[in-house]
Order: structure tokens, then C-alpha cells, then sequence
């Protein structure tokens, strides 16, 4: 947020809108956002939504080239900032869902208290919402994003496959039901402490379509400042992957019949979870790859760029919750971080993230495990904090090595390494 004591509360959150790319869509010509991608865990699956890690060349929402521990993210704003005068919002915005990671929180905390002249900008489904909305306002977030597809149960059985809340998995009506009830709330709530909200509304012709303009009403009178209708995007590997998105056309005429009942957002990009600059202008590759360096720089706050990574050597998959430590299961770990090893280092290849949902057992849980294997498939060697019979022999079975750890993941990876890791680092 703008750091002046002169200014009041309600002045400086008009300053901040001025200055934000998204909000204001005169703002989006000279001032930059940049989003941080330290959230990989998701709480529900959307039928148009695939998160793909380590992937350059595609621009939509849930891909990132990487996903950044909270201290490597603070490091690689300040690199940012130098380089981009015109940077004014810090987002999170995924890969997964930020209230569904905590490493959000600890950025959030981190960006506030060293940079306190951007503003900070969270986008979410809205689940976790309700009973987050106070500690968001104290870390110093004052723009919060909702997408909400429907307010109809029915209509969100179609669009949403399944809802994770407390542990519990729900599907079908009971699970739209559930996340719709948590998205009104906390709309209402954010916008009572004076939050300004944007609800992202995803257009799926033959599904919502002739919904959103009641939707729209509905999140105004809530009081969500403005509303953002997107286009679907049909991506491979969904259920919606054969579905036709919107002319611009269809879009443009519900917007302007929406326009009468709130204040519509024009110009989107529908933006990369590691998004960089201007809003029409991403240069997120620029700076892809750009973290704390942990081992050859002279402070922990100095950052490598284009060091040359090795091309051989063998993968290894290291089961975390934060990218720091090994402190999960095979089966029950959100993520697996992979990284290439040879007699230069440790260099870090890519995140692939699990969709953990609820607790399976029998032929459910054998096929989860079954998921996981093939996800790591070129990976020679799974580091674990523990693992169960089954993902044990069946790893064994295709050669794999298992390596039981409880420690931190540089110290994981030096056992493995002989002579041992030197350098750990971005690749």
C-alpha cells in the first residue's frame, strides 16, 4: 500500500486504485502488476481449468513457469522493481488457490513490511473467503477477486467437479451449493471492511451464459465493485475441452447489458499465474527462473539470472508443502518438486502438483497412486518423508529409488550427491 502518513485510510485505497492496472482501466497503459506464484494447492476443480507447471509458452490463468517459496518471491520483486519503474501491484493469483496455501499469508506478510509502496491484490475462489477476510485486511490486501461462475447450485453441478472443504470432498449440487454460499459471504464481508472486490464470472455458452446478467446483480448488490466476464478457454485434458468458447460478439453484448447493473472490466488479458508488466504487454519469460540464491551469492537477498543448468544427470522428485522442507507422505503430498542432479549441483526443473481431493481407499487409492507414478514418470529417484507398502512396490517394481527424509530439501538432496551438492539453484 502507499506509505504516507498524511493520508487517510479511504485516501490512500483511491490512490492505490488510481495506480491499479486492473481495476482502472486507464491505469493499465502505465502501471504494471506483477503476480506471485506461490500457491500451487487448489481446494476445488473447475471443468476448464488444467494447471500446467513449466510451461513458457502458454498465457492463461493456473500456468506458471515455476512456483516460488515465500522468501525467493520477496527477492525476485525487488530484482523486478528495479528493472520496471512503472510496478504499482503485487497479486497472488495461483497457480492453485492462494487461501488454500499458507506460503500466501507469509508473502503477503513479507511483500507488506519490505515493500510497502505496492499495493497488494489477491485472487481466489472464494471458498476459503469467509473467515480469512480480517487477516487479509490487517496483511494490507485491499483489492480481492472472487470468480464465481453461478449463483444457481444446478448450473455450478455443470462447471465445478468437485469442492474440498475441511478434508471432505463434495461433488454435483451439494458441492456448487457449498462454494456458492462461501463466495456470497465473503464478498459481502471483504466489502464491508472497505475491500474493493472484482468477481471474475467465467462465460461457458450453453452452460451459464444466460445466467450471468442475474449473477451480476446478485454480486453488486453484495457489493462487489466490478465485474470481469471472461471468455472460456477450451484447454486440452478438460472436461469443457470440446467446448466452444464466446465470440467477441456474445461477449461484448452481455457485457453491455451487464453494464447497466455494475461496472464491467474491459480490458483483461486473462492473465499467467507469474505474469509480469503491463497488462498488454506480460513479460513474465524476461524474468522466468529468477530466485534467491541460496548457496553462491554473497547476501541472501542477491538473485542469479541465466546461470547455465546441466543438460544430464538424473531427476529427482522430493515431496513438500513449502519447497523447503521434505514434510510429506507420497500418497497425501500436494506437490512434488523436481530436480535434475549431476556433479555441478542441483538444479530445479518443475513443480507437478497432485489434486489430493478426499481420503480414497481400495481401487481408488491404487489408481491415485497410480496418477502420481505416471506424473513422475522420468524421475529416478522419489524422496519422501514416508511411504506405504503399496507406492513402495509398486516403485520398486519400475526400478525406482525411494528415499526416506525428514530434514530440509538442500540437506536431502546433499545425501545424495557425491561429491556433495555445491550449488542449488534455478534452472
Amino acid at each position: 500500500m502507499i506509505g504516507c502518513m498524511t493520508l487517510t485510510p479511504e485516501e490512500i485505497l483511491q490512490e492505490s486504485l488510481r495506480t491499479h492496472p486492473c481495476y482502472n482501466e486507464k491505469a493499465h497503459h502505465e502501471f504494471a502488476r506483477m503476480h506471485l506464484p506461490v500457491a500451487p494447492g487448489c481446494n476445488i476443480q473447475c471443468n476448464y481449468c488444467n494447471r500446467k507447471f513449466d510451461c513458457c509458452n502458454e498465457s492463461r490463468p493456473g500456468v506458471t513457469s515455476e512456483v516460488l517459496t515465500p522468501r525467493e518471491a520477496a527477492d525476485k520483486v525487488a530484482y523486478v522493481k528495479e528493472r520496471i519503474p512503472g510496478l504499482s501491484v503485487i497479486g497472488i493469483a495461483g497457480p492453485g488457490d492462494p487461501l488454500a496455501n499458507k506460503a500466501t499469508f507469509e508473502t503477503l506478510e513479507l511483500i507488506g513490511s519490505r515493500f510497502p509502496d505496492l499495493t497488494l491484490c489477491l485472487s481466489t475462489n472464494g471458498l476459503m473467503l469467509p473467515g480469512n477476510e480480517q487477516r487479509l485486511f490487517d496483511l494490507g490486501v485491499r483489492f480481492v477477486t472472487v470468480t464465481m461462475n453461478a449463483e444457481d447450485p444446478d448450473i455450478g453441478a455443470d462447471i465445478y467437479e468437485y469442492v474440498t472443504l475441511d478434508g471432505k470432498r463434495y461433488t454435483g449440487r451439494e458441492g456448487a451449493r457449498i462454494l456458492i454460499e462461501r463466495q456470497k459471504e465473503g464478498i459481502e464481508r471483504c466489502a464491508e471492511l472497505g475491500m474493493l472486490v472484482k468477481v471474475n464470472i467465467v462465460m461457458v455458452p450453453g452452460i451459464n451464459d444466460l445466467h450471468i446478467r442475474d449473477l451480476v446483480r446478485s454480486v453488486r448488490s453484495l457489493g462487489a465493485y466490478i465485474v470481469n466476464i471472461l471468455p472460456l478457454i477450451p484447454v486440452e485434458g478438460t472436461a469443457f475441452e470440446n467446448r466452444r468458447a464466446p465470440t467477441s460478439k456474445e461477449r461484448k453484448e452481455l457485457m453491455d447489458t451487464c453494464s447497466v447493473d455494475a461496472k464491467m472490466m474491459r480490458h483483461c488479458k486473462q492473465c499467467r499465474a507469474d505474469a509480469i508488466g503491463l497488462l498488454g504487454n506480460d513479460r513474465s519469460a524476461e524474468f522466468a527462473h529468477i530466485g534467491a540464491c541460496k548457496d553462491r551469492c554473497g547476501s541472501p537477498g542477491d538473485l542469479i539470472a541465466n546461470v547455465d543448468p546441466p543438460t544430464g544427470g538424473n531427476l529427482v522428485a522430493v515431496a513438500t508443502t513449502d519447497g523447503e522442507n521434505v514434510d510429506s507422505g507420497f500418497g497425501n503430498s500436494p506437490r512434488f518438486d523436481i530436480y535434475r542432479m549431476d556433479r555441478a549441483g542441483a538444479a530445479f526443473v518443475r513443480t507437478v502438483a497432485v489434486d489430493l481431493g478426499s481420503e480414497v481407499r481400495g481401487k481408488e487409492h491404487r489408481a491415485h497412486i497410480g496418477r502420481i507414478i505416471d506424473e513422475l514418470g522420468d524421475c529416478d529417484t522419489v524422496i519422501v518423508r514416508e511411504i506405504g507398502s503399496l507406492p513402495s512396490s509398486l516403485l520398486k517394481t519400475i526400478d525406482k529409488t525411494v528415499v526416506i527424509s525428514d530434514g530440509g530439501v538442500r540437506e536431502a538432496l546433499e545425501s545424495l550427491s557425491c561429491p556433495p551438492v555445491h550449488s542449488l539453484y534455478k534452472q
